[in-house]
């Protein structure tokens, strides 16, 4: 198909692909636009075109499909983060269920008939607003040198200025104007990374839900903070504050946190409660941003476990021990195994601020660690991996430890398919599988899934 930057064209959507993005085509030819929905009929204009698809912006929503809803956020398609505002949340949930089902289907290649019979309902959120713990905002300044804070843009270190995120707590507005207003009180500048010069880099805030707790952890490059007694003394009275920390990054480097943390008040951490257990999260740690969601996907996780109270159970990549834990009260024997040492060190003080005496921990990459010692045994392994999904030989190491189940809780269908077609041709049967909306108006999706020996 002959087409020219710039070029408009006339575009029904009929699916939205595995980001988000509207999926359309003309003459069998596909074109991505971004903001639009299944069902629109839209006009669009192209900005990039390959041999055999097209990027294209959406110009005019002609005829709007009956899942189009009004935006929320007044930002919502500058800033990119939530990708699926103007679609409802009933068409969200089934295309968050699609997109588990069909990566098992096409990735995993297990049949349809297996898929129908071991696919459970997707958990959605009762309330898919306000649901996040934590925010991490850069700090910038706009073209008249104003002090900003927002997200970046898609694909850029564009920032769009955003002081109330409705994905997270008001609270949260309050502190970042209260940051801003210090720095331009006190003429603390923001890092320019095209310059190397300025302080301020990013803003960390964290929140207990259930228990109200606050954290700021302003990302900065270098130790020398000024005025810091002035920064405490800003924060110090917003209800609920418990914790204000420097975190030190002064690589030039796209990763937000480094790995200093000066605590200028208060404790270094918050807590919080899960599941009845008390978690202590501290700015480093890695703790589920949607603890209401998490609280129902570790309960399915635990549930396809099925513990009798007598199992050896590994939890690989554990974090701070929120599985282990969860397990621990279940099971024999919990063991959780995690590459960050700093994780690991929370998760030992989780489970003895809990009374939990049956739970270990071992800092180590699971690729590592796991091949290298062929003695250990379980009854039940659970893997939490990040989005990259789990290394050959660790999957390998599973085989050869031969637990009776497998529960995998995935960040990402995609790898998630990968590494059960490997579990599979070992021998392991799908039993059950769940999509759990952790990340509500994003085209993130989390899922359980149950494999039986």
């Amino acid at each position: 198909m002959e087409l020219k930057k710039n070029q408009e064209v006339r575009v029904e959507i009929t699916d939205l692909t595995n980001d988000g993005e509207g999926l359309g085509k003309i003459d069998g030819f596909p074109f991505f636009i971004k903001d639009t929905v299944p069902g629109d009929v839209v006009t669009a204009t192209v900005m990039k075109a390959k041999k055999n698809y097209a990027f294209a912006r959406l110009k005019q929503v002609v005829t709007p499909s009956a899942d189009r809803v009004r935006p929320e956020c007044k930002v919502a398609r500058s800033c990119g983060g939530c990708k699926l505002q103007a679609i409802s949340y009933e068409a969200e949930l089934r295309y968050k269920q699609s997109k588990v089902h069909n990566c098992l289907l096409r990735i995993g290649g297990i049949p349809e008939k297996i898929l129908s019979v071991a696919e459970e309902p997707i958990i959605g959120i009762e309330k898919p607003w306000r649901y996040r713990n934590k925010a991490q905002y850069p700090i910038g300044t706009d073209k008249n040198g104003r002090i900003i804070a927002g997200f970046y843009a898609g694909r850029t270190h564009d920032i769009i200025e955003c002081e109330d995120c409705l994905l997270t707590p008001p609270e949260f507005q309050t502190i970042l104007r209260t940051v801003i207003g210090f720095m331009e009180d006190y003429g603390i500048r923001p890092y320019d990374e095209k310059t190397g010069k300025g302080l301020v880099r990013h803003l960390l805030i964290r929140k207990g839900f259930k228990t109200g707790e606050l954290m700021v952890c302003l990302v900065v490059t270098s130790k020398k903070f000024p005025h810091g007694e002035e920064f405490v003394q800003c924060l110090r009275g917003i209800p609920g504050m418990k914790s204000i920390t420097l975190n030190v990054n002064a690589e030039k480097t796209n990763v937000i946190l480094g790995k200093e943390v000066i605590v200028l008040d208060g404790q270094g951490y918050i807590t919080d409660i899960l599941g009845g257990l008390k978690f202590r999260i501290s700015p480093l740690s890695f703790y589920q941003v949607n603890p209401v969601q998490c609280e129902k996907l570790y309960s399915k996780a635990l549930e396809y476990a099925g513990l009798s109270g007598n199992e050896e159970v590994w939890d690989v990549c554990c974090g701070i021990g929120t599985i282990t834990l969860f397990l621990a009260g279940k099971a024999g024997r919990v063991h959780g195994l995690e590459i960050v040492p700093e994780a690991i060190e929370d998760a030992k003080v989780n489970a003895e601020i809990n009374g939990i005496t049956n739970a270990d921990f071992v800092a180590a990459a699971a690729e590592d660690y796991m091949p290298s010692h062929p003695e250990i045994t379980a009854d039940v392994v659970v893997v939490d991996p990040p989005r990259k999904g789990l290394e050959t030989s660790v999957l390998e190491t599973i085989v050869k430890m031969n637990p009776k189940k497998v529960v995998y809780v995935s960040c990402d269908p995609a790898t998630l398919a990968r590494d059960i077609k490997v579990l599979l041709a070992a021998g392991y049967k799908l039993k059950k599988f769940v999509a759990c909306d952790q990340f509500s108006h994003t085209s993130h999706v989390e899922a359980v899934v149950c494999m039986e020996c």
